[in-house]
């Protein structure tokens, strides 16, 4: 059974004290959490670049004070800074970008420049530096209109959203970067990460937090649509998990690919609903509304590909990442 704690679970058997890792991103959600299992297991360098316009400072400020760990605040649009923050590194975990479809069918352009000019930068930078592996944060919106369940790597549709085809177009640079230049590249499919640090404020807050931010408040919740869409909610530390294990990985064909990264359940955003009411103790209920444009109706992974080439397994179950993530806002509310 996992832990109740955080990266109780190991997911590396190298020493990681002479290696280096660059974090983009690394202020945010998903990064900041893949700092803190490096620095926990003796990494020689974790360095972030941030530029903090949708990470939190307060997410790496616990870390300043580490010898090996290093800021650097700029943006992944300037290829200088990505030059500068690739120097010396022999990893990259790419998880900077603008989050959210909703904000991108309001703002492509920002989208699209940070999302797909941004990842070229750090790319090239990556390319320049030698570094010894790339892995990126893609996305499950890539499958699109393909209604095939569940979802496998080689089988997408029609993107649904400019924040979708940013995705895509990582995934196609990734591609041709291991194909003309040799860099060994792995893209991660990220399906609904959920967990502690997600941010619960502002116009584009993701469901999970938004949902027990608003009970606990007893403010009105939104269900967009009939709440019977489905998601493959996969907690936090999987993800850190996925991207250890694709950094480190020693398979020679693991590279030049792209994997789900999720549980292998879905569960509608009704069930997610009912499941944060009882472990909140609460009858607070939610307003319906239309649904979303650009949404992807049901969504579930096949996770073979990931368990084969990469030995992931993930730790943590819907239930059990609900637990952990709802019981950190609780006490992040009750300060």
């Amino acid at each position: 059974m996992p832990s109740d704690n955080m990266f109780d679970n190991k997911y590396h058997q190298q020493a990681l004290s002479g290696r280096s890792f660059l974090i983009t991103g690394g202020a945010g959600f998903i990064g900041s959490n893949i700092v803190e299992y490096l620095l926990k297991y003796g990494a020689g360098k974790v360095r972030v670049l941030d530029n903090l316009a949708t990470g939190n400072y307060a997410n790496i400020q616990p870390f300043m004070s580490h010898p090996a760990f290093e800021f650097i605040e700029g943006n992944i649009c300037d290829l200088a800074t990505c030059q500068k923050a690739c120097e010396g590194v022999d990893y990259v975990s790419h998880q900077a970008a603008l989050g959210s479809v909703p904000r991108s069918i309001k703002e492509p352009y920002n989208t699209n420049n940070v999302n797909v000019g941004g990842f070229v930068n750090i790319l090239t930078a990556a390319k320049e530096a030698g570094v010894q592996k790339f892995v990126y944060a893609s996305s499950s919106s890539v499958y699109g209109d393909e209604k095939t369940l569940p979802k496998v790597e080689n089988k997408i549709g029609k993107q649904l959203s400019p924040y979708a085809v940013s995705k895509y177009a990582n995934e196609l640079y990734a591609d041709v970067f291991y194909k003309v230049y040799g860099m060994k590249v792995i893209g991660l499919r990220y399906f609904n990460i959920f967990g502690p640090r997600q941010d619960p404020n502002g116009q584009y807050a993701a469901v999970i937090p938004l949902f027990v931010s608003k009970i606990m408040k007893k403010e009105e919740v939104f269900i967009d649509g009939d709440g019977e869409q489905t998601r493959d909610f996969t907690f936090v530390e999987n993800a850190v998990q996925a991207n250890v294990l694709a950094m480190l990985t020693e398979n020679e064909f693991a590279s030049g690919q792209v994997y789900n990264i999720a549980v292998g359940q879905n569960f509608s955003v009704n069930q997610l609903y009912t499941a944060i009411q009882q472990l909140l103790g609460s009858t607070h209920q939610p307003t319906y509304r239309a649904p979303r444009a650009g949404d992807v109706r049901n969504s579930l992974a096949d996770i073979k590909k990931a368990t084969t080439a990469l030995q992931y397994n993930p730790k943590f179950d819907f239930e059990k990442g609900l637990q952990i993530t709802v019981r950190y806002f609780q006490d992040l509310y009750n300060k």
